[in-house]
């Protein structure tokens, strides 16, 4: 019974913990708000940057802080929280190839932490280190303490763990707060004291604010230490807004009267010579180096609870680098599962920054990896409220603009702080992410946690163009196309055609028709074609939505197209059909289509494809004719639209004329005028004009001058047209190869 009692536990009972309430998670953030920094750097700040920068200071950092602690109070209470702290809010949001790649960094700067509160533990004892060279003439080099403090608080935690680690909070911040209330109520020697309270005074060649700012952030970094306890706490949803909310503002409100005080009470060529300025202005000096000590030591005791739980929750989402050091990590030990291995590691990394022992460098470090978990904790609540997903029900709700803010604020201070400490950190997320996105295949990524926002914003944009939709002439016409076929994997010139003329300038639908009742098992058939059908516009950047129709006929399936709202949030203004040129039994459901199209008032385009697809995309031939005089503009356009795909970029648009013999002249200044008003990219030398008199004669011209055209774009009358009619028109410009017959039912000018 005893070695179950004492060996690991299974993942059941990891989450156990050892059901702390709201205090612990208050302790251990508000210890390391007010640490390290508070004592030995603040002054430093008022110094170099003065009263008014240093409240900007706390200021710019609560833009950040603040949100960070809404955005993670929200996430906290819409699921259960387990141990992981922010590594396991972010992962559960993000999923793990996200939350691993900032929890890796974020559990990197937790170790790192460690060894910075040491180093400073370390600087406590500084009048010690000058009795000590006065009295034995022995120099006694800081990192000594902090080494010899690093290992015994490792073997301390290995030995007694959490629990032991949360009664000391109590009594190392209970010292605290007696040295920061006994250097508010102090007053210091008159001699250092400036004539008054002055916002802006500063020391000669100070530091910039960009680097004050980095030294002094990661005071304001407390709430990640509250989180590591997540897998410990009793009621999470409760305990970690309260806790983190609490000591956030408690920090600002400390920090504010603590810049106060020491403008109040030093010059700034005093702040800046003595880092420990204030055990001059303090009622009994000695109480701020206890107080550094304790601040420091419960600093250091916060992160080193936080950084093993973090590691061991990385190890039980397989996340690092192999599976033996995963199982090993993830192991833990006791009833409360104490993460004894991950505690190692984060010992001995904590050993290697006390070893290099520059506090001012770690600072800078740990502030770029906090910035980039704060930023992606609250584009986690920017993200979510946008997604509108259901199953997000937080019962704390903070702002989507304050999310935004603290994102914007990280990203912005990360470049304010160091160009080149951001791109290092951007660029290791980067790294980590898609090295764990090769063996996460299937997981949530980038594209699914945009996928609910892009859907919402999708929504929104289509309903507010259906509420603003502006007629043609005030906006523009484009087109928007429904194409309509049997054959959507079988012909490619019908599904070229539309994404051609959809590339920029429009939108496109493109639907396969399959003939049938309707049926379940009918439907699952046509949605594998969808599946191919979209593998082709990957394949081919064809911008276009894809989809497929089970009707008893073309005709009904033509009917309830016609009646589809627009996918683009534009009504659909144009009807595309295809038949192949070989096949002339598909010509008379493709005229009656077009029948019921033009009956509909929409734009009818009827591409005759065949063999030739299109040959090498160099020329486009227009036939105008008197009859089909009011298609040209739409004419005109869409040739302007092909031409201006890449597929098309090297085409020479050219267009024919055919007028009568005396009005040839008259015909082709009528079309120089439409062009050059309408700045398309035709030259006049590309303009002729045709005499002619018949049908018969059209054809030969066509025969003689477009037979090696790639496309010839031709008008098409529909309204008045009987059915045999139409179906002689489709047949006609026999000559050429591939022809789009255009019907415009709009009136479209080309301004």
């Amino acid at each position: 019974m005893a070695a179950k009692r004492n060996g690991p536990h299974t993942a059941a009972s990891s989450q156990s913990g050892h059901g702390f309430g709201t205090a612990p998670v208050f302790l251990a953030s508000i210890s390391t708000i007010l640490g390290a920094i508070l004592f030995l750097r603040f002054g430093y700040a008022v110094a170099h940057v003065g009263l008014w920068g240093s409240l900007m200071v706390i200021f710019l950092g609560h833009l950040v802080t603040i949100p960070t602690v809404l955005a993670v109070s929200e996430i906290a209470t819409n699921r259960r929280v387990a141990g992981g702290g922010a590594y396991f809010i972010i992962s559960r949001s993000f999923g793990t190839s996200i939350g691993g790649s900032i929890g890796i960094a974020l559990y990197l700067s937790q170790a790192i932490s460690v060894a910075f509160y040491l180093v400073a533990f370390a600087e406590a004892f500084e009048p010690v280190y000058g009795w000590v060279a006065e009295t034995h003439g022995v120099n006694v080099d800081p990192r000594w303490v902090s080494l010899t403090c690093t290992v015994l608080l490792v073997a301390l935690m290995l030995t007694k763990g959490a629990g032991l680690g949360v009664s000391a909070l109590w009594v190392v911040s209970a010292i605290l707060g007696i040295s920061i209330l006994s250097f508010l109520l102090g007053q210091g020697p008159e001699s250092i004291r400036p004539d008054a309270l002055h916002l802006t005074d500063t020391v000669e060649s100070g530091d910039a604010f960009g680097i004050v700012f980095a030294t002094c952030f990661p005071a304001f970094t407390g709430m990640i230490a509250g989180l590591g306890l997540s897998g410990d706490l009793k009621n999470p949803q409760r305990s970690i807004p309260l806790g983190i909310i609490a000591a956030t503002f408690t920090g600002m409100v400390v920090y504010t009267l603590a810049a106060v005080k020491l403008a109040q009470s030093a010059t700034p060529e005093a702040l800046d010579a003595d880092q420990f300025i204030m055990a001059q202005i303090a009622v009994w000096g000695p109480a701020i180096y206890i107080g550094l000590g304790a601040a420091a030591l419960s600093s250091a005791l916060g992160s080193i609870l936080v950084a093993p739980r973090t590691l061991q929750a990385l190890a039980r989402d397989k996340v690092l680098p192999g599976p033996k050091l995963n199982r090993l990590l993830a192991k833990g030990w006791g009833r409360a599962q104490e993460p004894v291995y991950a505690t190692g590691v984060s010992s001995a990394i904590a050993v290697v920054f006390v070893i290099l022992g520059d506090i001012d460098f770690i600072a800078q470090i740990l502030s770029m990896f906090f910035m980039v978990t704060y930023g992606a904790l609250c584009s986690v609540s920017f993200l979510e409220y946008f997604a509108g997903n259901p199953s997000y029900r937080p019962t704390f709700h903070s702002r989507w603009y304050l999310s935004l803010l603290g994102a914007v604020m990280c990203a912005l201070m990360m470049l304010q702080m160091s160009f080149q400490y951001s791109l290092v950190a951007i660029a290791l997320m980067a790294a980590i992410y898609f090295g764990l996105r090769r063996t996460r295949h299937g997981e949530r990524d980038l594209t699914a946690i945009f996928q609910g926002t892009m859907f919402q914003l999708t929504r929104r944009l289509q309903i507010t163009l259906q509420k603003n939709h502006v007629e043609e002439h005030d906006g523009g016409w484009r087109p928007s196309i429904v194409a309509v076929t049997r054959f959507g994997e079988r012909r490619l010139g019908h599904f070229d055609l539309l994404r051609w003329i959809s590339h920029r300038h429009g939108f496109g639908h493109f639907i396969q028709f399959f003939q049938g009742e309707y049926s379940f098992a009918d439907e699952a058939t046509a949605r594998t074609h969808v599946n191919k059908l979209i593998e082709r516009t990957d394949v081919s950047g064809a911008g276009i939505f894809v989809d497929t129709l089970i009707c008893p006929s073309f005709e009904l399936a033509l009917a309830q197209t016609l009646q589809m709202p627009g996918i683009s949030g534009l009504p659909n203004n144009c009807v595309l059909l295809e038949f192949d040129k070989e096949h002339p039994e598909e010509i008379k459901e493709v005229a009656q289509g077009a029948h019921l199209a033009a009956e509909s008032m929409f734009n009818v385009l009827v591409l005759r494809s065949t063999n030739y697809r299109f040959g090498y995309r160099s020329s486009i031939h227009l036939w105008v004719t008197e009859e089909n005089l009011a298609n040209a503009p739409m004419m005109l356009l869409l040739a302007y639209i092909i031409v201006g795909h890449r597929d098309w970029r090297r085409a020479e648009i050219r267009l024919f004329a055919c007028v009568e013999p005396g009005d040839a002249e008259r015909e082709a200044d009528k079309l120089s005028s439409l062009m050059t008003e309408g700045r398309l990219p035709i030259s006049m030398q590309n303009v002729t004009s045709v005499p002619c008199t018949t049908c018969e004669a059209v054809e030969q011209e066509v025969s003689s001058r477009s037979s090696e055209a790639d496309l010839v774009i031709a008008g098409l009358t529909v309204n008045d047209a009987k059915s045999d009619e139409l179906e002689r028109a489709l047949q006609g410009y026999d000559g050429a190869n591939d022809v789009l017959f255009v019907h415009a039912s709009e009136k479209i000018a080309i301004e």
